[in-house]
C-alpha cells in the first residue's frame, strides 16, 4: 500500500511541474509539415543528411523526417550542456559524434532549441571542418533572449520567451521529454 501513495505521489508531482501548454501537439504538427515540404523542395535530388542532436531532438527529428518527401540519411550527435537543472552550464561537451563522412552532402542539423547558441556554434564549427556542400540548423525552438553567442538558426518553427519548457523531447533532469506538447516548467514546485 505505501508503495502505491508514493507512485501517486510522485505522478502529482511530476504534474505539478507543467505549469501550462505553450505550444500545442497540433501546432507542433502543422509546423512539421510546412518546414518538412519546403525542406523537400529545396533538396530534390540531392543528397542530404539530416543531424540530430541528441537527446532533446529526438522527437523533433522522427517527425521531421516523416514529413520530408525526399531521400535523406540520419545520423546523431550528442551534445550537453544542461547536466541536471535548468540553466546550461556554459560548456559544451560533444558525447558522441556522427559516424559518417559528410563531406560535398547537404547536412541539416535538426536541433530542439537554440538557447545560447553555444551548443549549436560549436557542433557547427565542428561539421564545417569536414566540408559538407552545405549546412543549415533547423530548430524547433528558438529562445533568442538567451542568446550568449553569435548564432542563429537558419529555420526555426517557434519562438519563445526566456521560460524554461519541457515536452516534445525537452527535459529537466531527463523527465517531460514524452509530452507531446512544449510546457512551460514550473520550477515554484
Amino acid at each position: 500500500m505505501g508503495t502505491l501513495m508514493t507512485n501517486q505521489t510522485l505522478i502529482e508531482n511530476y504534474q505539478k511541474r507543467i505549469k501550462r501548454i505553450v505550444i500545442t501537439e497540433e501546432e507542433i504538427k502543422e509546423a512539421i509539415k510546412k518546414v518538412g515540404a519546403e525542406i523537400a523542395k529545396s533538396y530534390t535530388g540531392r543528397p542530404l543528411l539530416l543531424v540530430s542532436v541528441l537527446k532533446g531532438a529526438f522527437v523533433f527529428m522522427a517527425d521531421l523526417s516523416r514529413a520530408i518527401n525526399a531521400p535523406c540519411e540520419i545520423a546523431f550527435m550528442c551534445a550537453k550542456s544542461y547536466f541536471s537543472g535548468t540553466s546550461s552550464s556554459g560548456e559544451v561537451n560533444i558525447i558522441m559524434d556522427i559516424d559518417r563522412d559528410i563531406k560535398d552532402l547537404d547536412v541539416i542539423i535538426v536541433e530542439d532549441i537554440v538557447d545560447t547558441g553555444r551548443t549549436l556554434k560549436r557542433i557547427c564549427e565542428i561539421l564545417k571542418e569536414r566540408k559538407p556542400h552545405s549546412l543549415r540548423v533547423v530548430s524547433l525552438l528558438d529562445k533568442p533572449d538567451r542568446r550568449v553567442v553569435d548564432f542563429n538558426p537558419d529555420i526555426s518553427l517557434f519562438t519563445i520567451p526566456d521560460f524554461f519548457v519541457i515536452g516534445y523531447g525537452l527535459d529537466c533532469a531527463e523527465q517531460y521529454r514524452n509530452l507531446p506538447y512544449i510546457a512551460e516548467y514550473n520550477q515554484e514546485v
